[in-house]
């Protein structure tokens, strides 16, 4: 049984402290933009990182300390992806994670890093020296974490929950940012999870990339790929629940609400995705594998034409078709089913007879769901993603000016 905590994030789970500053990284007046999460007692580490060839230094440096499977925690920063700037850039990273490790008298090894922001700028390493001892951290800290990691986000993004472990309370909590650059083939922009929960440290691992690969991996705002892409999830144990491996009656249970807390954070970045008006939910079901089910939702959930389509509240289901077919999935064409909003409009792959107007009026809300049966076998999944907006080309058309 899933408790929803209001206000949640992640310092909702016992032993977790987090704290953020402005240190002038951002070109937005006060705003907060420098922020250290930090686990009290040493904790199991999980990591997806991005499969972009061209990536951060800062990715670079977490994703060879995440091989040992223990850390502290993570220094973050926003306004600056410390991407494409040679190898100053891994230099600066080194530097930045020893002045966060020098805060809490612990080995540089044990905290890594994260950074978004504009690509091609060098990390402004005078302002974090003069200002990352200021950062106070609290177990009330994680909102502020939320907001430091924000680059054109409109708002912070925290969830949590708490699940009964052998009768001991565990609570799973996280943060995530990202509205453009959302494509991703790992994560998404930035994503942290922590958890108090007592767990084996493979079988944490094999959680979060299951939990990725059915939230994080299946959403889309605008079909690129960030440089920066990151999940980092902490787990210290302090609940003292009986040790969770993958053999244990407790196994499932984790794992659903780990999922869960993955999908609530995946769904909130496309909502929030940039110039976005409305939700895309796609499910795909009776596919011949769970691999075909995913790669034709996701397929439909980024096609530039549905997207297009969605913005403009048009019920043209040759787009949805089109996208369905381009995707490689196994299908045959006189098996398919399509539903918008519940509204039967395809039936065998042919257009049957329905009140245009109440499609019309169906897709006129924040939420649109297209539901494809392929008919062909029992497998399904589920993507997500946004409509496509005059505001996305205008915003990103002078991100730099």
């Amino acid at each position: 049984m899933l408790e929803l905590i209001q206000n949640g994030g992640v310092t909702s789970p016992k032993g977790y402290i987090a704290g953020a500053i402005s240190a002038g990284l951002k070109s937005e007046i006060g705003a907060l933009d420098l922020a250290i999460l930090y686990s009290e007692d040493e904790a199991s580490l999980a990591s997806v990182f991005t499969t972009n060839k061209i990536e951060s230094p800062s990715v670079t440096l977490s994703r060879k300390r995440s091989v040992s499977l223990k850390s502290h925690g993570v220094v973050v920063n926003s306004g600056c992806a410390n991407c494409a700037v040679g190898s100053q850039g891994f230099s600066d990273a080194e530097e930045m994670t020893s002045l966060a490790a020098n805060m809490f008298n612990i080995n540089p090894e044990k905290i890594l890093i994260c950074s978004t922001g504009k690509i091609g700028v060098e990390l402004p390493m005078a302002l974090i020296r003069q200002n990352i001892n200021k950062i106070v951290l609290t177990e009330s800290g994680g909102e502020d974490f939320s907001k430091a990691i924000m680059t054109t986000d409109n708002y912070n993004k925290q969830f949590a929950v708490a699940i009964e472990i052998d009768e001991v309370k565990v609570t799973i909590g996280g943060s995530a940012k990202g509205s453009g650059m959302i494509h991703p083939n790992m994560a998404t922009m930035l994503g942290f999870i922590t958890t108090d929960a007592n767990i084996e440290p493979e079988f944490f691992q094999e959680s979060l990339k299951k939990a990725v690969d059915i939230s994080f991996n299946m959403i889309d705002v605008d079909g690129d790929q960030s440089t920066n892409d990151s999940v980092l999830a902490f787990a210290n144990g302090r609940s003292k629940n009986i040790n969770i491996d993958r053999s244990s009656v407790y196994a499932e249970q984790f794992q659903e609400a780990l999922n869960y807390v993955c999908i609530e954070l995946a769904k909130s970045l496309v909502i929030d995705g940039e110039g976005a008006q409305t939700l895309i939910e796609v499910e795909v079901q009776g596919a011949k594998s769970f691999e075909d089910a995913a790669k034709a939702s996701r397929g439909i959930s980024s096609s530039n034409l549905v997207k297009s389509m969605v913005h403009g509240k048009d019920p043209n289901w040759g787009r949805i078709m089109m996208a369905l077919g381009k995707t490689g999935a196994e299908m045959i064409e006189d098996k398919i089913d399509i539903f918008i909003n519940d509204i039967h409009i395809v039936h065998q792959g042919k257009a049957i007879p329905y009140f245009n107007e109440a499609v019309l009026g169906a897709m006129k809300t924040d939420k649109v769901v297209f539901t494809i049966s392929l008919n062909i076998g029992d497998f399904k999944a589920t993507a997500w993603g946004c409509d496509l907006t005059e505001e996305y080309v205008i915003f990103n058309s002078a991100y730099t000016t």
